[in-house]
């Protein structure tokens, strides 16, 4: 049996090579003799550096910058190798990420992307002519105001004030000064790697999506979402752009940062078309039996654009059977059948508290990895009875309807597609 894993790293817990290789500790146990391909992804979130730098043979460059709440933290950025123009990989979440945000400090009405701004001005001082930003984890609603600002953009209130750092203050914004914005930034391409579904403001907005995850009450959900929408509205005159930052593609990736990078020339990208392109994912899901992709929670979002689906629609090209793990199965988990998970399981063996479940997650991970292998091979070993007994090649168990609510009482099916 050929088995592929690939995984997303599980947030303020595990990267994605972690999760990789607790999956692969739990296959181990099942089948000793699988051959095993594992490739941990990256959405654009923590480690998405890192990985780019490896897999092209680039490197790592630290920095100090300004963190989320104002205080310095230890940051990077990456270079990569391989041919074409100097590129860098700016990770917002390595200076802006939610893991950067004191629990009891999560204000996403103040919280800054200053520090996204300073890596870019750190990759331009190093000589990138492209900067590719990555989108994810990130602990902050500025719309990307922070970066613009360090970038040398004054935001001003009608009495000609500059604007303090956070979402928040965007409700007082009046007008933007571009005149001190680098001048390096018209001639570097600068790519944003977002996920499309991401937008800016209104009902599915990322300030009432993402918003009370990263701390925002129901009022401030309601302040961020109109200020945001104040901001889109300045940028669109100020800087001249003809587009919709409200609800364009992407606008409201990390926060909005994708709204005010698009302002200053950014293109926004759908994320696995730029960070996909350096590994073989393809190739690796072709020669498989089966593949295992796991996150955080399978909820509701998992199938906008999250890794297990982006994995799961690539897979189905070949006709290959999909299982996810998931640390929690949150609501509306069955809509990810739609984009081809044949079935999803739940690592934790029984209720736990967060931090513990956070501690032992690799642990989890194994033990949920085997559960949940040996109940596919049940599946596969139940539907060749059936096709035996049968003599008609139909089987007794196969993928097909699901129960909405099913979870572990799923996994089985998938055994029927071995």
């Amino acid at each position: 049996m050929r088995i592929v894993i690939a995984p997303s790293g599980f947030k303020e817990s595990l990267s994605a090579a972690e999760v990789a290789a607790g999956i692969a500790r739990g296959v181990r146990r099942v089948v000793p003799d699988a051959t095993i391909d594992r490739l941990p992804l990256v959405d654009g979130g923590e480690g998405s550096a890192a990985a780019l730098a490896g897999s092209t043979g680039g490197r790592i460059v630290p920095r100090i910058t300004t963190g989320p709440v104002g205080r310095p933290v230890a940051s990077h950025f990456a270079i990569m190798g391989g041919p074409g123009p100097r590129t860098a990989v700016v990770e917002m979440a390595a200076t802006a990420g939610l893991r950067l945000v004191p629990r009891n400090e999560r204000d996403p009405g103040r919280t800054t992307t200053a520090g996204v701004g300073e890596l870019i001005a750190a990759a331009l001082d190093a000589g990138a002519a492209r900067i590719l930003v990555g989108c994810g984890d990130s602990g902050t609603s500025d719309g990307g105001a922070g970066a613009l600002q360090a970038l040398g953009a004054r935001l001003l209130d009608a009495y000609g004030n500059e604007l303090p750092a956070g979402g928040a203050a965007l409700t007082r914004l009046d007008r933007i000064d571009p005149s001190g914005l680098d001048p390096r930034l018209k001639h570097t391409e600068l790519l944003v790697a977002c996920n499309p579904c991401n937008l800016l403001c209104g009902p599915d907005g990322v300030a009432r999506v993402y918003g009370p995850q990263k701390g925002a009450s129901p009022a401030q959900v309601d302040e961020l979402d109109a200020a945001l929408c104040r901001w889109a509205e300045v940028l669109e005159r100020d800087f001249g752009v003809t587009g919709d930052l409200r609800t364009g593609p992407g606008t409201g990736a990390s926060g909005g940062l994708g709204a005010g990078l698009a302002a200053v020339g950014a293109r926004l990208l759908p994320r696995f078309e730029v960070l996909l392109e350096h590994v073989d994912l393809d190739g690796l899901l072709s020669r498989a039996d089966l593949v295992i992709t796991a996150e955080g929670a399978i909820d509701r979002q998992t199938s906008r654009g999250k890794i297990p689906s982006e994995v799961a629609r690539r897979a189905k090209r070949y006709g290959k059977p999909v299982l996810a793990l998931a640390g929690t199965i949150g609501p509306d988990a069955h809509l990810v059948y739609g984009s081809g998970i044949d079935a999803f399981a739940g690592i934790l063996p029984a209720p736990v508290g967060l931090a513990e479940a956070m501690s032992r997650g690799e642990e989890f991970l194994a033990d949920g990895a085997e559960r949940a292998l040996r109940m596919v091979l049940l599946g596969a070993a139940l539907n060749q009875a059936g096709t035996d007994q049968a003599g008609t090649g139909s089987g007794a168990f196969r993928v097909g309807s699901r129960s909405e609510s099913g979870a572990v009482s799923e996994v089985s099916s998938a055994g029927a597609a071995l």
